[in-house]
Order: structure tokens, then C-alpha cells, then sequence
């Protein structure tokens, strides 16, 4: 097929980005080519988002993919409307080989190209920011600024990073080398050998609800640079960010001269469940997943075929010892319990807090005054209804308010959720965080502090001593796993002491937040989301290990 877009064309577009993208994860300091602000698109661009939006919905996506036996799509958005939008529901037997067939281009074009072609579908999508930003807060239930940044330019950035690390990964072995071995007053043995970034085949990425982008792009970008074909398998109820990414991906691929049908979408009729089906075919050779941890151990256990990666639950847990910054402390401890209504995979759960209290600032506080101080606080962040909203967004599904309405009766209730009006969607459901009261001292194996309970949850556990808060985070981290670990502590030997846990069971740390950086917040380019080290995730976002397996290098002989 003739290409509209040539490599020298996408060189001289976006070789500068991928060459500041490698030096950003080198350095690890602070890059990101997608602006945050959305006055940064331009001035139409809002009213662009919202109108594409809009005539998105009640339409049927046709996306010309091979083997569609129907359609399906039933996406209520957390915020009340129902979507209306209608999606090719396929036949596996027949889209499978499609997506087979352009993988020998795909490989044969070689890590530059590819990774400038993936690129140029990151451009076009942060082009249609504001257009994303609605079909993700319609989806997830975040508020829409969140949706906007980490629907958008954030989920882009995480996108670049894993092309950036695939790039590097396979441009490690120069594509060709001469061999001469020394053979005394023999002539030399000579062979010419070449060296191909060969993929593993077909890759499946399940999609989540609560970050169907900013999950789900660095698994699709990490195989389709590597040169596999992506089957996109989106959640159910948040299909339309991903369908719009597919729609994007096959129309570049197509103007790059390469097979669209390297990436394709599969969509269920409610109750299907293909994902299981579609993650044991044998032509299926990797496997992204977010979600739930008894789904992620299922394809673990079951997808023997692939190489799985996986991100699943896992108990987040914040250490408070003492602190320097007791205002600042409970004030971005609040922000991290409020935002997205604590549906970040990333959210704070267990504050583990000595039952004779911390020294701070301003004196010793108990463990009712600390407990009581962080309610105030989280209640004072959220008192106004309109930045309530801004922040809490919606609950994404039913089972998330059961939780939270479960959670008052496992203790005594420190801050008790209330409910929020939306005025602009009067039938979202939104709801400020519970706060529980729980004692480590009290020997329970079912403890609710003992496994995440995902959602506007929190347990303010009293622990005998700091060195107790230590021994339940390790415990916790080893057998739960955690995304996430924070602390707050004056102390030298603490600190040490945190480090030692969190680097002994591979946990991320955050020591002594008190500003505009949270916890449950990752840059691209510069933090590590997850580590893969414990069972919250197999793989962390995004390292050498998370794009190395998704290719192997083959090696070709010849007689010089």
C-alpha cells in the first residue's frame, strides 16, 4: 500500500521527541511534550472536545475491522447519560489471521520506524485532548479536569515512555556485525551475522474502568513498538476512550503504509466475558491487565501461552511517626484521600498511626487528635459542594458504593461520607470518604486493614509503636502487595528503617509529602509505577523488564 507518511517525513517530525523521551528516562528528571492546561490546545479546542464528543454518542463506531458479526455497547457514564454508542463486535477466527498478516512489514521496518509511527498516533491523540478528556470522564467518573490530565496528557507521556524504553530495548544489538576469528597462520574464520528485534505475536490488552488510558496505553504502545499486533480489549463500560485510540492507531498505520488490522478493537455484549476466551488462544503471546486481583491471578495461572503482565489490588498504607509540617502532613494526606474518590489503584488506605501519638510542630498529638485533625481537614477540603465535585468526581460503579457504605459498620466512624449534589448531573453519585477507626492490637486474621477495600475508604489503624506500624506495613506489602507506601517522620533511623522494608519487599516510598505532590500521583519519564516486585503487580510502568520480553532478538549467519 502507498504511504502518505514516509519514515523520513515522521523523522523530521518526531525524531527530536523520541531522542528527548530517551534522555528523560535516563536522567529521570522532569519532561513531558503534552501540555496540562487546556487552554494549551487552543482557544475552539473546548468547544471542538465537547461538540466531537457529543456527536459521538447514540452513533455506531465502524472501525472497517474484519470478522464483525454485529455490534454492542451499552456505556451508561457514571455522571447518569447513557452513551448510545454501538461498537464491531468480532469474530476471533476471522480478525486473528488479519492481524497476523501485517506483522512481517511491521517487524521488517525495523525500532526507528516503528516508534516514530507510534508517535505520531500520540500527537494526533493529544490533538483531540479535549474530545478524550470527555469520553474518560464519561467512563471512569472522574471530574473532568482529572480526566483532561490524566485521561490525556499524562496516560500520553506514559504512552511515549514505554515507546522510549522499546526503542532503547531493541536498539541495544546493532542490527548487523562482521565476525573474524583469529586462526594463527590460518586464515581467519569470517561470518557476517545480522540481528532482528523479532515480536512475539498477537497481544491482548484488557482494559480497565477507572483508567481505560492512562493504564492501558503503556501495554499497547510497549507491544506495538516491540512489532506485535494489539488486540484492544476495553472494559465494558469505559469502550469509548480505547475505541477512539484504535480508531486513531489504524488510520496512522494506514498513512505510514502498514496493515491497520495491526491494531483492532474486541468489544462484549454484556455478560460475554471474551477476555478469558481470547487470553488462552494460542495466538495470543502477551497479555496487559489491570483490574482485580483474582481476574490478574486467573491469567497468571491460565495464559501459559504468554507473557502476562499484570497490575492488580494490593493495600497502600502511609506510616505516621512524626512529622515537622503537621499543617502541611494532614493537608496532603486529605488531597490523597479525596481525590477521584480514592479509586486510584495508587489511594492511601491504612494510616498507621502509634496509639500514644506523634510528635509534630505544633506539640505531640495524639492518636484521636491526629485521627480527629485529618477528618477536619479532609472535611474542610471538601465542605464546598463545587470543589467537592471537582475533585470526588463520580463512583464508577455500584460495588464501589456498597463498600463504602459497608465500611461504617467495621468500627468506629472518624469522618462520616456524605453525599454530594452535581448540579450540571444530578444523577451522578458522589460521595465524600469514610474515615474508620481500627486497632492492630487486637489479633483478627479478616481485619479490614488486611486487604484493600478499594474506593472512599480509609482505616486509621492505632499501632503499638512505630516499629509495629513497620512490622504490619512489611507484613501487609508481602502478602497484599501495595502500589504505594507513604510516610512522615523526623527520624534519621525511621527513614532507614522505611527504606530497608520498602527495598526488602519492593515497594515504591513517599517520605514526608507536604505540598503539591501526592502519594497516589507518578510522573512519567521519572517515577515508577508499581515496582513488579510484590503481588499488587508483576511489572512496573515503565522499566527495561516491562518492553524487553516483548521481543526477541534473532540472529542470522552467513559466510563472510
Amino acid at each position: 500500500m502507498a504511504a502518505e507518511l514516509t519514515v523520513p517525513q515522521l523523522s523530521a517530525k518526531h525524531r527530536p521527541t523520541l531522542d528527548q523521551a530517551l534522555s528523560a528516562i535516563r536522567s529521570r528528571a522532569y519532561w513531558s511534550p503534552h501540555p496540562e492546561h487546556p487552554k494549551a490546545y487552543g482557544e475552539t479546542a473546548p468547544a471542538d472536545g465537547l461538540a466531537a464528543f457529543e456527536a459521538l454518542r447514540g452513533t455506531r463506531f465502524d472501525l472497517g475491522q474484519p470478522g464483525t458479526d454485529g455490534w454492542a455497547g451499552a456505556e451508561v457514564s457514571p455522571y447518569g447519560p447513557e452513551l448510545g454508542v454501538e461498537y464491531p463486535h468480532v469474530d476471533a477466527d476471522v480478525l486473528l489471521p488479519a492481524m497476523k498478516a501485517g506483522m512481517g512489514a511491521w517487524r521488517d521496518a525495523g525500532p526507528e520506524a516503528r516508534a516514530l509511527v507510534c508517535i505520531e498516533i500520540l500527537a494526533r491523540i493529544s490533538a483531540r485532548t479535549h474530545e478524550f478528556a470527555h469520553a474518560v470522564m464519561h467512563t471512569s467518573g472522574q471530574a473532568f479536569m482529572m480526566a483532561f490530565q490524566a485521561g490525556g496528557p499524562h496516560a500520553q507521556d506514559r504512552g511515549l515512555e514505554a515507546v522510549a524504553y522499546a526503542y532503547e530495548e531493541q536498539t541495544r544489538v546493532p542490527g548487523q556485525a562482521d565476525w573474524s576469528k583469529p586462526q594463527g597462520k590460518k586464515d581467519p574464520l569470517e561470518l557476517g551475522k545480522t540481528f532482528t528485534a523479532a515480536p512475539r505475536g498477537i497481544a491482548l490488552m484488557i482494559g480497565c474502568n477507572t483508567f481505560p488510558t492512562w493504564n492501558g496505553y503503556p501495554g499497547l504502545f510497549a507491544s506495538l513498538a516491540t512489532g506485535n499486533p494489539v488486540l484492544v480489549k476495553p472494559h465494558p463500560r469505559a469502550v469509548l476512550p480505547l475505541a477512539l485510540t484504535v480508531q486513531v492507531a489504524r488510520k496512522v498505520l494506514t498513512e505510514a503504509g502498514f496493515d491497520p488490522n495491526l491494531v483492532a478493537l474486541a468489544v462484549e455484549r454484556p455478560g460475554e466475558g471474551i477476555a478469558k476466551d481470547l487470553a488462552v488462544r494460542p495466538e495470543i503471546k502477551l497479555i496487559d491487565y489491570t483490574g482485580s486481583t483474582e481476574f490478574g491471578d486467573w491469567l497468571e495461572t491460565n495464559a501459559r501461552q504468554a507473557q502476562v503482565y499484570t497490575e492488580k489490588a494490593g493495600v497502600n498504607t502511609v506510616v505516621l511517626d512524626s512529622t515537622d509540617n503537621y499543617k502541611g502532613m494532614l493537608a496532603n494526606l486529605a488531597f490523597s484521600l479525596s481525590l477521584y474518590s480514592g479509586q486510584m489503584c495508587t489511594t492511601p488506605q491504612n494510616l498507621l498511626i502509634p496509639r500514644d501519638g506523634i510528635a509534630t510542630d505544633a506539640g505531640h498529638k495524639s492518636y484521636d487528635e491526629v485521627v480527629a485533625d485529618l477528618a477536619a481537614s479532609v472535611g474542610g477540603l471538601l465542605g464546598d459542594d463545587a470543589r467537592a465535585n471537582a475533585l470526588l468526581g463520580a463512583l464508577v460503579n455500584p460495588d464501589v458504593k456498597a463498600r463504602l457504605e459497608a465500611a461504617a459498620g467495621l468500627g468506629e466512624v472518624a469522618l462520616e461520607s456524605r453525599e454530594v449534589t452535581n448540579p450540571e448531573f444530578p444523577d451522578a453519585v458522589v460521595r465524600t470518604p469514610v474515615m474508620v477507626k481500627l486497632d492492630a492490637a487486637k489479633p483478627d486474621p479478616e481485619a479490614p486493614f488486611l486487604s484493600e477495600c478499594f474506593g472512599p475508604v480509609s482505616f486509621a489503624v492505632a499501632v503499638d509503636s512505630t516499629q509495629d506500624a513497620l512490622d504490619l506495613l512489611r507484613r501487609t506489602v508481602r502478602e497484599k502487595g501495595a502500589m504505594t507506601v507513604g510516610a512522615y517522620t523526623t527520624s534519621p533511623d525511621t527513614e532507614r528503617a522505611l527504606e530497608e522494608v520498602c527495598l526488602e519487599e519492593s515497594a515504591q516510598l513517599s517520605l514526608n509529602l507536604t505540598g503539591g505532590v501526592y502519594v497516589n500521583q507518578t510522573a512519567a519519564f521519572s517515577d515508577f509505577h508499581g515496582s513488579g516486585g510484590n503481588p499488587a503487580a508483576n511489572a512496573a510502568l515503565c522499566d527495561g523488564a516491562f518492553v524487553s520480553n516483548r521481543f526477541r532478538v534473532v540472529e542470522v549467519r552467513r559466510q563472510a
